[in-house]
């Protein structure tokens, strides 16, 4: 998956550094993220995946829109499912950002995974 994201190595570099320094921040920023994902609502998980998808691409991360894809494919999303995800996003965000995520997509697919 990294070998397709742009400046991956530094994303990761700067991560470990941020851990490394700031591991008590580190730690209550992922246990924020888990417990609003999985306590947050009554939304299910492949929603809940599936809007992650659409915020990562209209704010064109696309280091996290990856990771989203990959896990809402792991928990059962379609790849239907997620295309058409995709192309909701381009009457609010616009047809570029669809566009570039469905290029990322596309090449998760590819790489079969």
């Amino acid at each position: 998956m990294d070998e397709y994201i742009e400046n991956s190595d530094v994303i990761e570099k700067n991560l470990k550094y941020f851990i490394e320094n700031h591991g008590e921040i580190y730690d209550s920023y992922e246990t924020f993220g888990r417990l609003v994902h999985e306590k947050g609502g009554p939304l299910d998980e492949k929603t809940r995946w599936l809007i992650k998808i659409a915020l990562s691409t209209d704010c064109q991360n696309e280091y996290s829109l990856r990771t989203h894809i990959l896990k809402a494919l792991k928990c059962g999303c379609t790849k239907e499912e997620i295309e058409h995800t995709l192309l909701l996003v381009a009457p609010t965000s616009g047809f570029p950002k669809m566009m570039r995520g469905l290029l990322i997509f596309r090449e998760i697919i590819d790489q079969g995974k």
